[in-house]
């Protein structure tokens, strides 16, 4: 199918998607939109920024252009996703896409004043996006129609287990009329996705486009070995001073690190501001456009950010901390080299962390490439330091211990 026209989707959103600037659906669209039409069960995976809102946002719509299937007051398809800043994202698809058709449309997620979700629930919505937590709440005040329910998306899903919303999503989906269709989108198919859709879907049609060893093909990744905090500076410090590095995202693993971090940056003349869970959603949707518009060069994150965020321009991710779960480094990284356009991938190691390198390079089963800048050098790099070029040279460190929080336990 080299066209959207050849997915027979309704006029309108076909006016749409050229509105937009849509040439071509992408494999994901193409492998998912048809099936979800034919009002098939479907789980799917994708690589980050390879157009999967749309794809089931757009058949979504297609869908409520037809007469409704029942009479009752409430949504006619939920959307649930991990976080508010990824629900911002669906609702924006949404407008795109539904520009030229009457719906309503809305959300419901945490950090929001309540009034006007709860305006918005009791009119009729066409498509409801929801984060877990502030739909449950409005569920247990029975603000929440189900009846006229047909389509249930699951967005991100790997995420929202990963954040412990597994028996949020039951709840929710123990809710919903059972004659309905379900859709699981997520970065990858195994493990607790695999469980959660054995459970929610009928007879899905799988669609498996990405898997956690895929390369990103425009992103070049490297490791830098650090010997203490200081030397983790001096090196982001040789990054930000380059030219090369036009709008940069920096990932720490705690909240306190990253207002830390972007304090300091800001005291050496870097134009940076922090992003994580504990902001004002106001603020946090601020300091998001500003990033966008390029009034900052550097936004200093907590893994809220990695998956949802959209930012074009993004030249460099650099990864101060590395993840917790392996499968966090994939969704930060694929932040950069989006659009067609090259992007560069830098982590900083330090020794304790040596043991999560080792992780994500088994579960890419893919080398990172070691790097060294004159006059940065490490001074304790140990025997894992070395340009590796095959996954069958990967370091060795012994026996591994059991972490809390990684699903990559052998």
């Amino acid at each position: 199918m080299d066209s959207f026209r050849d997915l027979e989707l309704e006029e309108k959103l076909l006016r749409a998607v050229e509105a937009c600037g849509f040439e071509s659906p992408t494999p994901i669209q193409r492998d998912s939109i048809p099936a979800i039409m034919e009002g098939k069960d479907v789980m799917a995976s994708a690589q980050t920024g390879t157009g999967k809102t749309a794809a089931f946002v757009l058949p979504a719509m297609h869908q409520l252009l037809k007469p409704k299937k029942r009479q009752g007051r409430g949504p006619r398809v939920l959307v649930l996703t991990p976080t508010r800043e990824l629900a911002g994202q669906v609702n924006s698809n949404i407008q795109d896409l539904g520009q030229f058709c009457r719906f309503v449309a809305g959300s419901v997620i945490g950090g929001m004043p309540y009034p006007p979700q709860i305006r918005l629930l009791e009119k009729k919505v066409d498509l409801l996006v929801a984060t877990p937590g502030r739909l449950l709440d409005h569920m247990e005040r029975g603000r929440i129609d189900y009846s006229d329910l047909e389509i249930f998306v699951l967005d991100e899903a790997d995420r929202m287990l990963d954040l412990g919303f597994i028996g949020d999503i039951r709840t929710v989906a123990a809710k919903l009329p059972s004659a309905r269709q379900t859709l699981l989108f997520s970065a990858t198919l195994e493990g607790k996705v695999l469980t959660i859709a054995h459970d929610l879907l009928n007879d899905p049609v799988t669609i498996q486009l990405a898997s956690n060893n895929v390369r990103h093909e425009l992103i070049r990744q490297k490791v830098h070995h650090a010997d203490d905090l200081i030397h983790k500076h001096r090196l982001l410090d040789n990054y930000l001073k380059n030219d090369e590095l036009r709008h940069a995202l920096i990932f720490t693993a705690t909240k306190k690190t990253a207002e830390r971090l972007a304090n300091i940056l800001e005291a050496q003349g870097h134009n940076s501001a922090s992003l994580h869970g504990d902001m004002p959603q106001g603020l946090r949707k601020r300091t998001m456009e500003k990033m966008k518009q390029g009034k900052l060069r550097i936004l200093v994150a907590t893994d809220v950010a990695a998956r949802g965020l959209d930012i074009k321009g993004i030249s460099h991710v650099i990864n101060f901390e590395l993840p917790s779960v392996a499968e966090d480094y994939i969704h930060r990284i694929g932040r950069t080299g989006r659009a067609g356009e090259n992007g560069i991938a830098i982590s900083l190691v330090s020794p304790e962390d040596w043991g999560k390198l080792r992780e994500i390079e088994r579960l890419t089963n893919l080398p990172v490439e070691r790097s060294v800048i004159p006059g940065l050098e490490p001074t304790r790099a140990g025997p894992e330091f070395r340009s590796n070029t095959a996954a069958s040279r990967l370091p060795r460190f012994g026996k591994r211990r059991r972490r809390s929080g990684s699903r990559l336990r052998r």
